[in-house]
């Protein structure tokens, strides 16, 4: 008889969701992608390269001239320089990339220390390497700091001898919450004080608001020398179906990566690298990226602020947080499926990306919406949530 790895998991919340929404023609602020285009440009540059023949098998780790442009762009914002032939491995998405990282250092037997609510990836994969994921949540909100807040002292106190691994993703998904200098400076004495290697998933490192500066760890060079950054190109081009990413780690970090990345997948689509290495020596789209989305922002703020539900800040990310506290008792899930249901828009519980998703201390009413929606889309939105 079959015995399943992952005996308690079944269909996911977004596939969950985006089901009820379309069985009940909501209008789904629910998944994370954009339902819009990307850049013309891009696309045309695509079809260029099938029509120079970059059909076939790539070089494993990534084609040469996108892992320049990705070493270049690090080293232009981070200040940190990459060797792009032995430190960065482009990757089938940035999921693949965790996976692929988790699988390389992490052992049977290992803990690895999560930061929840987390995206719905982590613990599984960590589970799959027979390994313990160690959840520490992060500070909730409150009306007098409606931010979400890491405690470096737990997490601290969370690492033991048999930790492995520590887990970041930053701009936060889904509570859209960003590091600041002084949270480096903790991870930095926590790093000194243990040696714990770090994931940094950073897929949301060019969506950040308000003229704040995206804090990576490739800044710090005591995190960068234990870190696995990941970021990835679906969310900073609007191509999340592409489905590709990519790792950056010091050279010993890389090779034992790249042990793991060739063969779950080997390499990724050839003419899609070409592309966008060739639309990566315009840094204009990635740098307008902030401005983009923070009229979007705005945008979805402005119209939840004439219904019952109170966003909350969002620093990053294309998500935003809204309580729904005057409306609803509801646990989220409930909530959640209730809206979808009964007034046909669709947004995601955030008790979801915690490891025990009823839990009480999992639930404080609020859910996550995604700006990354053509105006019209969160206009209809809002419309019908006037009604709620």
């Amino acid at each position: 008889m079959l015995q399943s790895k992952l005996p308690d998991i079944g269909t996911t919340i977004f596939t969950t969701m985006s089901r009820l929404a379309l069985e009940h023609g909501a209008v789904n602020l629910g998944q994370g992608f954009p339902d819009f285009e990307p850049d013309q440009r891009l696309r045309d540059l695509v079809t260029q390269a099938m029509g120079e023949g970059h059909n076939q098998y790539p070089y494993m780790p990534g084609v040469a001239p996108l892992r320049q442009a990705i070493a270049a762009k690090v080293s232009a914002l981070y200040g940190h320089d990459y060797d792009p032939d032995t430190e960065i491995t482009v990757t089938s998405g940035a999921t693949e990339a965790l996976m692929a990282t988790i699988l390389a250092v992490v052992h049977a037997g290992d803990e690895v220390v999560v930061i929840e609510p987390c995206y719905d990836a982590y613990m599984p994969s960590i589970r799959l390497a027979g390994a313990t994921p160690v959840a520490v949540p992060l500070r909730a909100p409150t009306i007098e700091d409606p931010y979400y807040r890491v405690d470096w002292q737990r997490v601290r106190d969370a690492i033991t001898s048999k930790t492995r691994l520590l887990m970041l993703n930053f701009p936060h998904n889904p509570t859209g919450a960003v590091l600041t200098d002084t949270d480096l400076d903790a991870l930095e004495r926590i790093v000194e004080d243990t040696g714990v290697l770090l994931i940094s998933d950073e897929v949301y490192e060019h969506i950040v608001f308000d003229g704040v500066a995206h804090a990576s760890l490739a800044r710090r060079p005591i995190l960068a020398a234990n870190a696995f950054i990941i970021s990835s190109f679906g969310k900073t081009y609007h191509t999340t179906g592409w489905k590709i990413g990519y790792c950056c780690a010091p050279k010993a970090l890389s090779a034992e990566l790249r042990k793991v990345h060739q063969f779950m997948v080997f390499t990724v689509s050839s003419p899609m690298q070409v592309a966008l290495a060739t639309f990566m020596q315009d840094p204009a789209p990635y740098l307008d990226l902030p401005a983009f989305y923070e009229a979007k922002r705005a945008h979805l703020k402005a119209g939840l602020e004439q219904t019952r539900f109170v966003p909350l800040p969002s620093p990053g990310t294309f998500f935003m947080l809204a309580d729904y506290s005057a409306i609803s008792d509801r646990p989220e899930a409930e909530f959640a499926q209730w809206l979808t249901v009964e007034h046909g828009v669709t947004v995601i519980p955030v008790s979801a990306f915690y490891k025990q998703p009823d839990a009480a201390s999992s639930n404080h009413r609020l859910v996550r919406f995604c700006f990354a929606k053509q105006d019209s889309t969160l206009d209809a939105a809002v419309k019908r949530l006037k009604a709620v």
